[in-house]
């Protein structure tokens, strides 16, 4: 709970946010229930709610989760799921890693962390988004229009995650300065779509640097 404590607290207004999103589209409140536990899918879930008050195909459904969560395919490449005990333990742990859990387990502090720890982690985490969710669609009505800033919960928790991560670098000062001319690059160059233009930038930065360093004849 200690571990998840930080990152569960940001889920709160975010799920809030989401549950009185569901019940203001038109939808049941048991929408955002089902959705938390079982889509838990974060910001494909907001996608999600446009998609099913407009009776979007299937198929566009499908590969439009494809897209936004194709992030989660790298993500595996590092994650510490050999860590994990268990079919189903494993199970459960690829079902619920998320960008948060994914920080959160990488990082410099969690590389001796029990398979019991990472997966009360992840529990504790999906506990947070269902119950924030549900507790947002069931007071979804009492939150007034004149509430803003809760759509800033998601950058504000994103921008935490990332100066951890930053902070995990000791001095590796390339990375953060690639990922920032990557943004500026995007910005200046494809404004409508900076976003997919940055990650393909900054993608292609690393990928640069790892064949620059690879190459790189080594001394003993």
């Amino acid at each position: 709970m200690k571990d998840s404590a930080g990152v569960g607290l940001g889920f709160l207004p975010l799920g809030l946010a989401f549950g009185a999103l569901v019940t203001q589209s038109g939808l049941d409140w048991w929408w955002a229930v089902l959705s938390a536990a079982i889509v838990f899918g974060g910001s494909f879930e907001f996608l999600l709610i446009g998609m099913v008050t407009a009776s979007t195909p299937l198929a566009a459904v499908a590969l439009s989760a494809l897209l936004v969560n194709i992030r989660h395919v790298f993500y595996s490449l590092s994650f510490p799921l050999h860590r994990v005990s268990g079919r189903l333990g494993k199970a459960y742990s690829t079902y619920t890693m998320c960008d948060e859990v994914y920080a959160l387990t990488t990082g410099e502090r969690a590389r001796t962390w029990s398979s019991r720890r990472i997966l009360w982690l992840q529990f504790f985490l999906h506990l947070y988004w269902v119950g924030s969710s549900t507790a947002g669609a069931l007071l979804g009505s009492l939150i007034p229009g004149s509430v803003t800033g809760l759509d800033f919960a998601l950058t504000a928790l994103f921008t935490v995650l990332a100066l951890d991560a930053v902070r995990t670098l000791r001095g590796d000062v390339p990375t953060p300065v690639l990922a920032a001319l990557s943004a500026l690059a995007a910005r200046l160059l494809c404004p409508g779509q900076m976003l997919p233009a940055a990650f393909t930038l900054f993608t292609a930065a690393l990928l640069a640097r790892h064949l620059t360093s690879f190459r790189k004849p080594r001394h003993a």
